[in-house]
């Protein structure tokens, strides 16, 4: 496996599918990537740091936001791969050390190349055409991909991508600390607006707040509560905003992750007004830990596994009528109905545990040895559309 770091969250699905293979090797170009709150903790994986040029670039999320990124030139690829004589290369970015190993799936017929990206059509548009062309032959060199959503599978399409070696993997975690909360709230948690991410131009915050200023204004016989865990650039700015007196905003800085369950089981709605993001982990959490979602539909995540007026209330950031509509749904929905709404958002991540995701790797692997699809584990047979089994659309995959 070829990826940029190996994080806290994929680090127990790793461990899954090295249980099963005869052997995994993971290349890394670097332990903790810049900007990250976590440090490498690998275990028992067979985790191994690449020779690496980094670079920082800016992209454009549309007209929506910008953001700063760095970039990984791992360029001891190749004659690693021909030390190692790997059976199956999996590669997770769509840059050079996939180029690398689509070059080394070229000199060596009998190997295969599997590419697991996180992506979705919103964060992939306004692209240049040289780089979906660049795509378009990674893809096409490539013997298998993921989709860790129907958007995403949608975007591989476009790239021309045949639809039977498309394979699904949606965002599985070990959510067993959240799932381990209780779903009862104390009555001043219940409408507790909880953000969770860095405060920066893609994550939204500002926008959103603009929105929940004004319609607290607009109803001050009402008040509120947010409260933000984590930091960044625009931090300043954002505690400098003026909300009116009934919205409290309380700033609890970076929170570490393994002390983030206690802040969900203290809050009763997540805030994700995200502007671009491929999934959105944060929603994963709060769901598992009971907490509806006021969510953007510019994340996979909240596209997936978000039912209006069940699992949460969702708009599209850049429409400010549909975030005060969501907002007014989330503020006036009666205590009964988000205590059942809260069972209602446990229960559609359930399923995506660390097993889930490596049996679908499994599969993956099986397909592009043999050219068919397989149920690699032991739960009976399983469809790609059961893996999204709490996606709203489920039942049109299916079809």
């Amino acid at each position: 496996m070829l990826t940029n770091s190996v994080a806290f969250d994929t680090h127990p699905l790793l461990r899954c599918l090295h249980n099963e293979l005869n052997e995994l090797l993971i290349f890394v170009g670097t332990a903790t990537e810049r900007g990250r709150d976590w440090t490498a903790e690998w275990g028992d994986l067979p985790v191994r740091v690449q020779k690496c040029w980094t670079y920082t670039g800016l992209r454009h999320f549309g007209a929506l936001a910008k953001e700063q990124y760095q970039r990984q030139i791992p360029y001891d690829t190749i004659p690693l791969l021909l030390r190692e004589r790997p059976d199956v290369v999996i590669s997770t970015d769509l840059g050079f050390r996939t180029m690398q190993a689509a070059l080394y799936r070229k000199l060596f017929a009998n190997s295969r190349l599997i590419i697991w990206s996180g992506l979705s059509q919103h964060t992939e548009q306004n692209l240049p055409w040289w780089r979906t062309f660049q795509r378009k032959m990674l893809y096409r060199a490539a013997d298998a991909a993921s989709a860790n959503g129907f958007s995403a599978k949608a975007y591989l399409l476009g790239l021309d991508v045949p639809e039977r070696k498309i394979f699904t993997l949606p965002y599985c975690f070990d959510l067993t600390s959240y799932l381990n909360l209780p779903l009862t709230r104390e009555p001043d948690a219940v409408r507790r607006f909880l953000f969770v991410g860095g405060l920066i131009e893609r994550k939204g915050l500002i926008p959103f707040l603009v929105v929940l200023s004004r319609w607290f204004q607009q109803h001050n016989d009402e008040k509120g509560e947010l409260w933000i865990a984590g930091d960044g650039p625009l931090r300043r700015q954002v505690e400098e905003f003026p909300v009116p007196p009934r919205l409290r905003v309380t700033f609890l800085g970076n929170i570490a992750h393994e002390n983030l369950p206690a802040i969900y089981a203290q809050a009763g709605i997540l805030v994700f007004p995200t502007l671009a993001d491929e999934w959105g982990l944060v929603v994963n959490e709060a769901l598992s830990a009971g907490l509806p979602i006021l969510g953007s539909l510019y994340s996979q995540a909240v596209e997936e596994l978000v039912r209006e007026g069940e699992t949460g209330w969702t708009f599209h950031p850049d429409r400010p009528s549909q975030v005060e509509h969501a907002v007014e749904q989330a503020m006036l929905t009666p205590s009964p109905q988000l205590a059942a709404m809260r069972g209602n958002c446990r229960q559609a991540v359930t399923h995506l545990t660390p097993s889930c995701g490596a049996n679908q790797l499994l599969r993956a692997i099986h397909f592009v040895q043999t050219g068919e699809w397989e149920d690699v584990h032991d739960g009976g047979p399983v469809t790609h559309a059961d893996y999204c089994e709490g996606s709203p659309i489920a039942q049109d995959y299916r079809a």
